[in-house]
């Protein structure tokens, strides 16, 4: 089964921007569907966006909709996220997820497949 790997995460000063990579380790993206999540500290895993496996179709939490942007290059097997005007608040580990149920994806489906994470900080 296809395996997401993340990175690209770091540290940032707030209003800043980082761009985020998922990239396919075992198998291809082309017909999976992804989403980013996050996890702060004593926090439970919260959305952030999802895109469909063509790209046609996005959906975002309300919380990074107009900053944040989730695209996807299936020639690179590679889905990213570009987040712009970061606060402190979306300090957190991001994850990257693939299934083949978009309503699993953007639901957060335990049953999707998950990367490890990588580690978003962003300074005040």
């Amino acid at each position: 089964h296809v395996q997401p790997v993340e990175s690209g995460g770091g540290l940032v000063q707030a209003g800043g921007s980082l761009r985020l990579s998922c990239a396919a380790s075992g198998g291809t993206f082309g017909s999976y569907h992804c989403g980013w999540f996050r996890q702060a500290p004593g926090k439970e895993r919260e959305f952030v966006a999802a895109i469909n496996w063509s790209g046609s179709l996005t959906t975002y939490a309300d919380s990074t909709k107009g900053r944040f942007t989730i695209s996807r290059d299936n020639t690179k097997n590679t889905v990213y996220l570009q987040m712009n005007s970061l606060k402190p608040e979306d300090t957190a580990v991001y994850y990257c997820a693939a299934g083949t149920t978009y309503s699993q994806i953007v639901a957060g489906d335990p049953d999707n497949y998950w990367g490890q994470g990588t580690q978003v900080t962003v300074s005040s």
